[in-house]
């Protein structure tokens, strides 16, 4: 997807600016990840998604089988910025627009809460969140396999798993025990709809999460 660069007057693909804050979303649309980078969007993005070197994925906070979608918010005018003092006012720029998407995706969550370990850094800087660009990163071959109930329940409870055991191996600080629980929330509302979708009554939990997601 193709978008124009203020510095070069040309345009290039969404992936290719270096700048920008991305969100992962599941196959309930529910936002579960923000990060930010400054090296490329995709190759950012594809480290998460090949669990190549990212703590994320890790520490099993994040599972990219997870990830249906993305959105990405680039940074086209930080594009060619070069010296020490236009760095530090892209990266001044950059945090804050991680702030506010962070704040974006918890706010449009149902569960009130995402994945990430850590908040992002407070704003030292006023900005806008700029236009972003939202796209579906499976084939629907895979989509239809890591979509169904029954796997997401079991992979869920795998990554729970190895999260718990990293816990228990582990100094840890409260993020990793926060996103444990959030994805105890998670897990319990996916087995809870899974349940009443095949004849079972919803929890008092998962009647409260689909009231306030009706608001």
């Amino acid at each position: 997807m193709p978008v124009g660069g203020p510095l070069s007057g040309g345009y290039s693909s969404v992936g290719n600016f270096r700048w920008g804050v991305f969100i992962f979303y599941d196959y309930d649309s529910e936002p579960i990840y923000v990060g930010q980078t400054n090296e490329m969007l995709r190759t950012r993005i594809r480290r998460h998604l090949t669990n190549q070197r990212t703590d994320a994925v890790a520490m099993s906070v994040l599972d990219p089988f997870e990830v249906y979608e993305i959105e990405v918010y680039p940074l086209p005018q930080f594009q060619d910025v070069s010296g020490a003092a236009d760095r530090a006012a892209a990266r001044e720029h950059l945090n804050a627009l991680e702030h506010a998407v962070y704040g974006k995706a918890i706010a449009g969550s149902q569960f009130k809460a995402i994945l990430n370990e850590k908040d992002p850094p407070a704003p030292t800087v006023e900005v806008e969140i700029p236009p972003s660009f939202r796209m579906r990163v499976v084939s629907d071959d895979v989509a239809r396999i890591r979509s169904h109930p029954d796997f997401r329940i079991a992979r869920r409870s795998l990554i729970i798993s190895r999260l718990a055991q990293v816990i228990s191996e582990r100094k840890v600080q409260g993020g990793l025990r926060r996103v444990l629980l959030t994805q105890a929330k998670r897990l319990q509302w996916l087995a809870d709809r899974r349940y009443h979708a095949l004849g079972g009554s919803l929890s008092v939990e998962a009647e409260n999460v689909e009231e306030d997601d009706n608001d």
